[in-house]
């Protein structure tokens, strides 16, 4: 079904909307197929996250409304389909993705049966045309025969979940039993999925190989597929405390620094696995990852995170713990986070509406139980937004990664875009007298670096007959001032050329984006490290001040010397009620 990504009324805004979220967020557990009041709720909470994504993506919606395709899943799923910007936007990269929404959704059928409770493999971020995507793990043996079983006596003797007309035989109805036949049918349509959605990453965040009760195998992962089904792609094993850690975050005063998981417990059986091809780009040690604290192991599981995202090729990312509602939103929503804070996504959202759209979205529609969480303790959820404290510096910036020159002598980041706008629709024009290409470089511009494309001009004369044909045009006029030196890039911009994968793209195969100019429809902005640091404090100073006032923290207790909890000091200066420090 598609949708009009704009028009959509606000349900509210700012600090009450927020509010209003956070106290329906505590008090309910959201499921799809609630009536009611409840339904009322999520209705104007979904509207206001809808009207959010619309603000700078074109997106359809996948139904779910009476939860048919998942219990715990939005009710109207969003597929980002491409950046908002208008055709006729000129120096804008158009980064637009390949997934036609109804063989999405054919594929989301056939696949939901081969992950825990139903949580199929979603994408939730779109960033330079790939798809970020979430999911539980594997079902296991126990969990797919018990629903199998489920579905086929409740529907009649009728097992909608294997409706594949095309492909299911007599003889594979009798067989299907059998278990190398059943996780073949079921794991095969989550490998189709995953491959329409471009996905070639997989981060399992789980600390077990599989999750064991009551002496049974309940779930499973990729990483230990007895057939190998998911040797195609480039499996990470990056294992990450469960929620159930989070009370000793609580009970310690909110305090991550020096917080140490035990690994030496007898269920943690998954080491740290992760391609040697992928950690080369990182000064990190990951032989030490049993000696990091909480604020460590996050850091350096995001920056890896980022990392691959930012790698050459198109290929998407899924990220995925046990069930998918704990340490997945939580990678989901810091990477969603920094990205925005980046000027990357999300670039006409204020630190307020990035904040809504993530706790709405990647945290309470997609089923993350914070009431039960609260009254054990664990709070996952807190630790996500003060997280945010420790990934402000640049380390952590999408754009330090991404691949950068300085522009060459001869021309300006002004011209470059005026070229653009001369030849927009033409790739041969502009591939006639100049070679692209991207490389590192130090910054140019204080602490930050502009992102630049490379151009490689024929000679001088190429340079001068081209100024000589533009001095006249409404354009030139429009870039008569004053050039910047050479040795001093403009105070923002970044070009950037991506070919498209796709062969049903409407668009050119060459795609142009640029930052900040007189041409250019205001979107993807590039920001600089302390600009990305305030937005980011930004965005948890709002997330302390609303939750203090509508959730709150558990009783801490005081220290010997009498002194303020704390998390309990930076709620005070969260709502402005004390001067901030170094915390």
């Amino acid at each position: 079904m598609a949708a009009a990504a704009r028009g959509c009324p606000p349900a509210g805004s700012g600090d009450r909307a927020l509010a209003e979220l956070l106290l329906e967020f505590s008090r309910a557990q959201y499921r799809a197929k609630d009536g009611g009041g409840a339904a009322a709720k999520v209705e104007r909470i979904e509207r206001r996250c809808l009207e959010l994504f619309g603000r700078d993506y074109r997106y359809s919606v996948i139904p779910n409304v009476h939860g048919e395709i998942c219990a715990h899943y939005p009710r109207h799923i969003v597929l980002l389909e491409r950046d908002a910007a208008p055709e006729d936007a000129s120096c804008h990269v158009l980064f637009e993705s390949t997934v036609q929404v109804g063989k999405l959704q054919d594929l989301i059928n056939r696949s939901k049966m081969a992950r825990c409770r139903g949580r199929f493999v979603c994408p939730v971020i779109l960033y330079k045309g790939k798809h970020i995507c979430r999911s539980a793990t594997l079902a296991g043996w126990g969990e797919l025969y018990g629903r199998t079983g489920y579905n086929y006596i409740f529907s009649g003797g009728s097992d909608d979940a294997w409706a594949d007309a095309e492909d299911i035989s007599e003889e594979d109805s009798a067989l299907r039993n059998a278990d190398s036949q059943l996780f073949d049918k079921v794991r095969g349509h989550d490998i189709k999925l995953l491959r329409y959605l471009s996905v070639r990453y997989i981060c399992d965040l789980m600390v077990e190989n599989k999750k064991v009760k009551f002496g049974l195998n309940v779930t499973s992962s990729e990483k230990v597929d007895k057939a190998q089904r998911y040797a195609d792609f480039t499996l990470l094993s990056i294992p990450y405390p469960g929620c159930e850690f989070f009370k000793e975050y609580k009970d310690r005063d909110y305090t991550a620094e020096g917080l140490i998981f035990n690994w030496k417990q007898d269920y943690v059986d998954a080491p740290l696995s992760i391609p040697v091809s992928l950690t080369q780009s990182l000064n990190i040690d990951w032989s030490e990852y049993q000696s990091w604290d909480l604020v460590q192991q996050t850091q350096n599981y995001l920056k890896l995170l980022i990392s691959i995202i930012n790698s050459d090729d198109d290929s998407g990312l899924l990220v995925h713990c046990i069930s998918g509602w704990d340490r997945t939103p939580l990678f989901i929503s810091l990477l969603r986070l920094s990205l925005w804070a980046d000027g990357l996504i999300h670039t006409s959202l204020e630190p307020s509406e990035i904040l809504y759209l993530t706790v709405a979205y990647d945290w309470f529609l997609f089923g993350h139980m914070l009431v039960d969480r609260l009254s054990k303790g664990e709070e996952i959820f807190f630790f996500c937004f003060n997280f945010l404290k420790h990934i402000t510096s640049e380390e952590f910036s999408a754009v330090k990664s991404q691949r950068r020159k300085s522009l060459p002598p001869g021309f300006t980041l002004e011209e470059i875009c005026m070229l653009k706008q001369r030849d927009r629709g033409s790739t041969t024009s502009l591939s006639s007298d100049f070679s692209l290409g991207m490389e590192s470089s130090p910054g140019a511009a204080g602490s930050f670096t502009y992102e630049a494309v490379e151009l490689m001009p024929a000679g001088a004369q190429a340079q001068a007959a081209w100024r000589k044909s533009c001095a006249s045009s409404p354009q030139a006029v429009l870039w008569s001032r004053a050039q910047q030196s050479e040795d001093r890039l403009p105070s923002a911009g970044v070009v950037e050329v991506k070919s498209s994968s796709s062969s049903s793209s409407t668009h050119s195969d060459n795609f142009l984006r640029i930052g900040s100019s007189p041409l250019e429809v205001p979107r993807s902005r590039l920001v600089s490290a302390s600009d990305r640091e305030s937005r980011l404090e930004e965005v948890r100073s709002a997330f302390l001040a609303s939750y203090s006032r509508t959730i709150g923290l558990k009783a801490v207790s005081p220290s010997p010397s009498g002194a303020i909890g704390g998390l309990l000091e930076q709620f005070v200066r969260g709502v402005g009620l004390r001067g901030s420090s170094t915390l």
